[in-house]
């Protein structure tokens, strides 16, 4: 378990308060030794899940510690090459983002070292190199994927002060007593809590008074960092990855998120309550991506979508009744999209961070175990393997359409994506089956895959954070049921099916 500690008493100029971080209330916790190495030479901060140099908790922590330390700040980003479904379209969007903080941290008074693994197990050894001459280390708490056991790892090899800083969401992970089993419930949770957090937001940048960068000897010739000029296909290709998986035209990045935030913004989220469901619209804000990797905070769009319209906070309701409309005092389309950037999203945080069973089948709740397994041995009208459903061989095309959409560009449809999955469902074997290509084909394709929130969709088609639902039915049980013909009949699809109704391209070639 990691203990949340308090910031040393002895250490003046930084703000003590139960173990917040100054400015933010976004608690610390610390791995291994919890002291300060006097003869450090740097603030090391190991940028491994919010990969972004602003409005960024971790990064404002390591940039207070420097500033009192009278020491540089040292950036590093790694990323390996051997986490499981590592691919061209995933490296391509994460580089494409280490690149950019390159070029943005060369104005910056600090030292920002990216390094991209160029073979399993080439990067074993950095971090402990670089925290040998470190004061202290911070790193990016992330409650999903394979984060919390490398952080645990990395303790090992650190011997200074080693601290853990939540920035995931506007609520800390902290602050919920437990995993919750409907949106609902956490809806209320949140309308008593977040008061106590919309006020402390990451400090854009948080650089002032930094005394600048830190130049690497030949102690790290062994790790040679990236080249921010060299092109994207050149440096992805000649990784040892997953070519079949090519790359998104969804460009990855800080500024390619901070773009697509602004445009969403500015153009579509005074409608996004009435047209984020239409599939022939491009209604959605496309951001998961970006919050997923990091580039984009959920901090900055709290901040910029209350700021569009105004908002004070004595607007919000003091109701604590759970309702997901009227509550902000916003706009329906802004009262839409902060239940989806915070409800929903962070629901699936927090239930990953109480769950370490997140991803598997005994995590459902009972009812929904219980009536799946009552049904396991329904007739299907149809079953297909895993390949057939990669591939877009099913016998309806609107549910191929939206696995081309998913191959092609790393992404699927909102609405699509609930049916994608129910369809999954009933042509399966079994609900765990089902399970298992939910998760295979998400993680392999989606740019916002091995996420909480990802995970969270998944799950919901099987029950998670969802009721029972009647009439009972065959295969299903009480879970609750879509099909494509109500979704012809509720939704325009002819467009939809005309864009991806040819065979699905494995991702796109690189341009030249």
């Amino acid at each position: 378990m990691v203990a949340v500690a308090s910031i040393p008493s002895e250490v003046p100029g930084i703000r003590i308060a139960d173990g917040h971080v100054p400015n933010g209330q976004r608690e610390t916790a610390t791995r291994g030794q919890a002291e300060v190495n006097r003869s450090g030479r740097y603030v090391l901060y190991w940028m491994i899940a919010h990969r972004r140099l602003r409005s960024n908790f971790a990064l404002q922590r390591a940039a207070d510690w420097a500033r009192h330390l009278s020491l540089p700040l040292v950036v590093l980003e790694p990323l390996e090459v051997d986490y499981r479904w590592a691919s061209e379209r995933f490296h391509a969007f994460v580089i494409a983002g280490m690149q950019e903080n390159r070029r943005r941290a060369a104005s910056l008074p600090l030292t920002y070292l990216p390094y991209v693994e160029p073979s399993s197990g080439a990067g074993d050894g950095l971090l402990a190199r670089m925290a040998e001459s470190a004061a202290v280390v911070v790193t990016d708490d992330f409650p999903c994927f394979f984060h919390p056991a490398l952080v645990r790892s990395a303790a090992r090899h650190v011997s200074c002060r080693f601290e853990v800083v939540d920035g995931n969401g506007l609520i800390p992970l902290s602050s919920s007593p437990r995993e919750f089993a409907r949106a609902f419930d956490f809806r209320r949770f949140l309308q008593r809590t977040v008061r106590d957090h919309w006020e402390h937001l990451p400090q854009p940048l948080p650089f002032e008074g930094l005394r600048g960068g830190w130049e690497p000897g030949k102690e790290l010739d062994a790790w040679p960092m990236l080249d921010a000029n060299e092109p994207l296909e050149t440096l992805v290709r000649q990784l040892p990855i997953d070519h079949a998986v090519g790359r998104s035209s969804i460009p990855g990045g800080s500024e390619a998120g901070e773009r697509r935030a602004a445009s969403f913004i500015a153009e579509r989220l005074d409608d996004y309550a009435d047209h984020r469901n239409d599939v022939d619209r491009d209604g959605a804000s496309g951001l998961s991506p970006y919050l997923h990797f990091g580039h984009v905070s959920v901090h900055d769009l709290f901040r910029d979508v209350t700021e569009r319209y105004g908002w004070k906070p004595q607007a919000a309701s003091t109701s604590t009744g759970g309702s997901s409309h009227d509550w902000w005092g916003l706009p329906p389309g802004a009262e839409s999209f902060l239940d989806e950037l915070l409800t929903w999203r962070e629901l699936g945080y927090h239930f990953s961070r109480h769950r370490r069973d997140y991803a598997r089948y005994e995590s459902l709740p009972d009812w929904a175990r219980r009536t799946l397994e009552e049904h396991a041995k329904d007739r299907r009208d149809a079953v297909y393997s895993l390949d057939e459903f990669a591939e877009s061989r099913t016998h309806d095309e609107l549910w191929n359409a939206a696995q081309r959409q998913l191959v092609r560009e790393g992404k699927i449809h909102n609405y699509l994506r609930m049916l994608w999955g129910k369809k999954i469902l009933e042509w399966s074997a079994h609900p765990r089956d089902a399970l298992h290509v939910m998760i295979e084909l998400n993680n392999r394709y989606a740019l916002d895959g091995r996420n909480p929130n990802s995970y969270s969709g998944i799950f919901w088609v099987l029950g998670r954070f969802d009721r029972a639902w009647g009439p009972e039915r065959p295969v299903y049980g009480t879970i609750r049921y879509m099909s494509s013909d109500n979704t012809r009949r509720k939704l325009p699809v002819r467009d939809y099916l005309r864009r991806y109704a040819a065979a699905p391209q494995v991702g796109l070639p690189f341009s030249d």
